[in-house]
């Protein structure tokens, strides 16, 4: 699995996922994913309030605005995309099958060819 290689031995994709769930300051993410991970949760929580000023600590870690944009692009289509399954009642999918998407995307990429 790609996410092993990147992470080192004994890395397992769950268990980080898990950690950074659980606590993202405590999470093996570094300081520039971290900082990105804080505004997506603004982004999530609080959208009608960001301004100027919630970008200066991206910028400092070193996110360019075409990174934010697709930061702010992914959260805003999981929302869209939870509310129209939980509206329209689409049943949850098993765990398992969570688990072999996740291993396809991690090997291939979420573009399917």
């Amino acid at each position: 699995m790609i996410l092993e290689r990147e992470r080192g031995p004994g890395f397992s994709g769950e268990s980080f996922v898990a950690g950074v769930l659980r606590d993202l300051e405590s999470s093996s993410l570094d300081d520039k994913e971290k900082a990105l991970m804080r505004f997506v949760d603004t982004v999530n929580r609080d959208s009608p309030r960001i301004t100027a000023e919630n970008m200066k600590p991206l910028y400092a870690a070193g996110w360019d605005d075409r990174a934010i944009y697709y930061a702010i692009t992914v959260c805003a289509l999981f929302n869209f995309y939870n509310r129209w399954i939980d509206a329209s009642g689409v049943h949850a999918l098993p765990d398992d099958v969570h688990r072999q998407g996740a291993i396809r995307s991690a090997n291939a990429g979420y573009v399917r060819k």
